[in-house]
């Protein structure tokens, strides 16, 4: 499943922060767009909410400033 989602990042280089983080949740593909404020999400359908929580805490780590809109 691909989801798409409003992300606030302060910088770009907040952003490749964050997606490098998302991007080591274990079945995770993430990509997180400055200019438009946009992550995509790519995980397997049956545990897509169980990684989402595991993406927000991940970014969350990397970048404590980060609000990603569920």
């Amino acid at each position: 499943m691909k989801k798409k989602f409003g992300i606030e990042v302060d910088c770009a280089n907040c952003a490749r922060k964050v997606e490098d983080a998302i991007n080591k949740v274990e079945g995770v593909t993430a990509t997180v767009n400055f200019m438009q404020q946009k992550l995509i999400v790519e995980a397997p359908d049956d545990r897509f909410d169980e990684l989402m929580s595991e993406v927000v805490k991940a970014a969350k780590k990397a970048e404590p400033d980060c609000e990603i809109e569920l």
